[in-house]
């Protein structure tokens, strides 16, 4: 007998084994596939990649100094090689008069305006080291500003293509069904006994604590 079962259930299992071949559609010769292609090796950056890049990014900006483009910091040449260079019809700029060369020329009458872009330049790099000081955690060194780098756990998630799940607000089991008086969800006929049961305003603070309470402006 049980050798009988035994082999009653072999031949199940393998009409249930040929079944599963013959409705496997992997193993199907698929026409409308070109034999020729491959998949393109360039990939697109995760979310966790880009944050990444982009903290590198911020923390390059906040190691590097900047000047606004004030040009208050370009050096100006000697005056002698200015004089001795310029011809009056170059077009580098050597000729034209600006901070110290102005001042000599009036006789010193200038040093107050002449120094004037020196002290907002002096002004701006104490800002600076203070903003970079700042943002600075107290236990980084000389390796530069940090910053916690991302993680699968500290994003927020793509969002999800599933049904959205409707709980009970009364018991929070699931709920098919919702009161078209009081707009609560409920998950069977006792729970809607309950909530018509409910005097005014209780309703309210349910639907206050989903967040779907009406709100008058």
């Amino acid at each position: 007998m049980s050798k009988e079962l035994s082999a009653e259930a072999q031949a199940a299992q393998a009409a249930h084994q040929q079944l599963i071949e013959q409705l496997d559609n992997h193993s199907m010769h698929k026409s409308f596939r070109n034999p020729g292609w491959r998949p393109n090796q360039r990939r697109n950056k995760n979310i966790k990649t880009i944050l990444v890049d982009a903290l590198r990014k911020e923390a390059s900006v906040i190691a590097t100094p900047q000047d606004n483009n004030s040009g208050a910091a370009t050096p100006l040449p000697p005056a002698s090689a200015a004089a001795a260079h310029d011809d009056g019809l170059s077009t580098s700029g050597m000729s034209t008069p600006a901070g110290a060369a102005a001042a000599a020329a009036n006789g010193g009458s200038n040093n107050n305006s002449s120094l004037q872009p020196n002290l907002a330049q002096a002004s701006r790099s104490l800002s600076k080291l203070v903003l970079e000081k700042s943002l600075k955690p107290p236990g980084a060194g000389a390796a530069g500003p940090s910053a916690p780098s991302p993680t699968y756990t500290n994003i927020e998630s793509a969002p999800s293509m599933a049904p959205l799940k409707r709980y009970c607000d009364i018991t929070g089991l699931p709920a098919p069904y919702t009161d078209p008086k009081t707009r609560l969800r409920y998950h069977n006929r006792e729970v809607f006994s309950i909530i018509r049961s409910f005097p005014q305003g209780v309703a309210e603070q349910f639907l206050e604590a989903r967040g779907a309470q009406t709100v008058l402006k």
